[in-house]
């Protein structure tokens, strides 16, 4: 969720950051009611404006079905998604929805189930959707409500020349502690040990920290719904990240998130990130100045295999939607294999919406763009486990999140004491309880259920 969940990778690094900043948008008309068209209302990140421009000359010409898409930032997207399927207007066919959404979406019996239509589509190769990617794409009744557009994880990246001098090094999955003490190691008051997000948000700070916690042992609530935010595990794993970040991490922490630390790192102020797997595109992309100079292993781990989270923008189809055949055969060919390879040669292999497809890994085109960091970041989204990240079963599928309608608020509510926390302005402990408070609210209503 590299805010984030944005693929970035698509655009130089300075680029990138300006892109974060300004928060731009990019919108398409909403009409088209014939039978020959389809209604697609998608976020603006830099991928999906490459599928628009693409469209007409490719899908349409070769299909004769009209696309009128509607383009919205982020937050923007989700309010009118969440308005338009929820009342099953009808107004947009398709809409990018996440692995967030999806399970809950198809819980609340707004999107319509695309196994019918995967079965009859032997071209589209549902097999070779990543494993952790279909998975979160699958409600409860075990049906697939959504196909992915791109899909992510998270790593750790790290300066090689920097450990090199210092005499530092890192095994491919390294424990958080063995993290820390590489920090402490190569931290100086002008270059800084690590970039961790401290932002407030949901998908900001309690993305990584989420993860930290899984792996420590923790977990926002049990099966039944015991919230756990000032459990002891979770308190271990708090205090470590804010004592991480506080002690080695980046000027200006309570307030750094992807951009921030993406600007960070391109600027050689620190000398490791654990964030997204879209970020390492960005820094090896060829304007920026830490290009070769790079690491990555898998996200740190104490108590489990792996702790990476797990985000994909993915497409699903409005179960009111009366254009569905059509709006599934713009789905296969927006995540189908053909779309990879048309991208890769228009628009070059560095900007192939990648994370979902196996057969991605395999091409040496891409491995040939993509450089050392393919390889990782492919491990990493396969070890994902958004039905199992942490030592204990869930009431919820989830890494980096709680899939629960209130956890955009809960988990907003709870980074702001967080954020305090690595200002120093509250303690963990203070933090935690006044968290738990907040959890337990949300935990009643789903307690019996």
């Amino acid at each position: 969720m590299s805010s984030i969940r944005t693929p970035l990778r698509t655009l130089g690094a300075a680029t990138a950051v300006l892109l974060l900043a300004s928060a731009c948008a990019g919108a398409g008309g909403g009409g088209g009611s014939g039978s020959d068209s389809v209604n697609v209302l998608m976020v603006n990140n830099p991928q999906m404006l490459d599928l628009q421009k693409l469209t007409a000359d490719n899908f349409t010409k070769d299909t004769g079905i009209k696309v009128n898409f509607t383009v919205l930032p982020e937050n923007d997207v989700r309010d009118k998604i969440s308005q338009d399927f929820s009342s099953q207007a009808g107004q947009y066919d398709v809409a990018t929805i996440s692995n967030y959404e999806t399970p809950m979406y198809a819980k609340n019996g707004w999107l319509a189930p695309m196994d019918d239509f995967v079965s009859k589509d032997s071209a589209f190769d549902q097999a070779d959707i990543l494993e952790p990617i279909r998975q979160s794409l699958t409600a409860a009744d075990g049906k697939v409500y959504a196909q992915p557009f791109y899909g992510e994880s998270s790593f750790l990246m790290y300066r090689k020349d920097i450990f090199e001098a210092k005499g530092v090094t890192l095994p491919e999955r390294p424990t958080w502690q063995q993290v820390a003490e590489a920090a402490a190691k190569v931290s100086t008051p002008e270059v800084r040990g690590i970039c961790l997000r401290g932002q407030p948000g949901w998908g900001q700070v309690m993305a990584p920290l989420t993860t930290v916690v899984n792996t420590f042992g923790g977990t926002w609530f049990t099966k039944d719904w015991q919230a756990q935010l000032n459990a002891p595990e979770f308190k271990e794993a708090t205090k470590f990240y804010v004592d991480l970040v506080r002690n080695h991490g980046e000027a200006g922490a309570p307030q750094a998130g992807f951009a921030e630390c993406l600007n960070n790192m391109t600027q050689g102020k620190v000398a490791m990130w654990y964030d997204a797997t879209v970020a390492a595109g960005l820094l090896e992309a060829d304007d920026s100045p830490v290009k070769g100079k790079l690491g990555f292993t898998q996200a740190p781990v104490v108590k489990t295999d792996s702790s990476g989270w797990l985000y994909t923008w993915a497409f699903g189809i409005q179960k009111a939607s009366k254009k569905q055949d059509a709006a599934w055969k713009f789905i296969s060919w927006a995540s189908g294999k053909g779309y990879e390879e048309l991208v890769g040669k228009n628009l070059g292999w560095s900007k192939v919406p990648d994370g979902k497809r196996s057969s991605t890994y395999q091409r040496a085109e891409y491995k040939q763009s993509s450089g050392t960091f393919s390889a990782q970041a492919e491990a990493a989204i396969k070890g994902a486990k958004p039905l199992d990240p942490g030592v204990q079963p869930r009431p919820a599928p989830g890494i980096q999140f709680v899939g629960i309608p209130e956890f955009t608020d809960l988990g907003t509510q709870v980074s702001q004491q967080i954020s305090s926390a690595i200002a120093g302005a509250v303690s963990v402990d203070d933090a935690l309880n006044n968290a738990q408070g907040l959890a337990e609210k949300v935990a009643q209503k789903y307690k019996g259920q």
